[in-house]
């Protein structure tokens, strides 16, 4: 079962890539085939199986910042919770560090200047928090870095500065973006926040 989690996420964070499990110990071999060409959206998808979501489309943006791979997916659902996962080479951070600081900081600046240039948000009204906006939201922030500086022994936190300014200028850049061509996902999250704000 370790295994198993462990090749379902290599193989969601490197599209394309095939992992075979194979366990011989039975007289009946148990295989599991790990293949997703999706990768990370796949990944969403998966970790959504069992909500109902917001909008269809998985949010994508990808780009290359400053020898700084990024690639973010994301989905808010109908839930209160937020599960947002990140990774650095393909590593779990569960502690986060620069590169969720900048996802997070990324997507609270983009929907409320969203809101406030919609007249979503009136001008008396204060912005929108972070936390409100992540209400129900699935995301993985994954990146690839040269020299990655983990924090602490257990390597759990990345502490690159560079990370932040990569994700959170990808981000900012493709989400406005995809906001533009898709008001009525733009409208979902930003009402779903509003509510919880109120």
């Amino acid at each position: 079962d370790t295994l198993k989690q462990r090749f379902r996420e290599m193989a969601f964070l490197t599209k394309g890539l095939k992992i075979v499990l194979r366990d011989d110990r039975e007289e009946e071999p148990k295989e599991r085939t790990f293949h997703y060409e999706g990768g990370i959206k796949e990944f969403v998808s998966y970790l959504n199986r069992s909500a109902t979501p917001l909008y269809e489309q998985i949010i994508y943006c990808e780009g290359m910042v400053n020898n700084v791979s990024v690639e973010v997916a994301m989905q808010h659902n109908d839930s209160y919770n937020e599960l947002t996962l990140s990774f650095v080479n393909n590593i779990n951070t569960p502690e986060g560090g620069m590169h969720l600081t900048g996802f997070k900081s990324a997507i609270t600046k983009v929907f409320n200047d969203y809101a406030r240039s919609n007249k979503i948000l009136r001008d008396k009204e204060e912005n929108l928090s972070g936390d409100d906006l992540r209400e129900g939201l699935t995301a993985i922030v994954s990146i690839k870095i040269t020299e990655p500086q983990f924090e602490g022994q257990t390597k759990q936190k990345l502490g690159n500065a560079e990370a932040r300014t990569a994700v959170e200028g990808l981000v900012t850049e493709k989400l406005t973006y995809f906001l533009e061509q898709n008001p009525q996902v733009a409208k979902a999250i930003v009402g779903k926040a509003v509510v919880a704000q109120r």
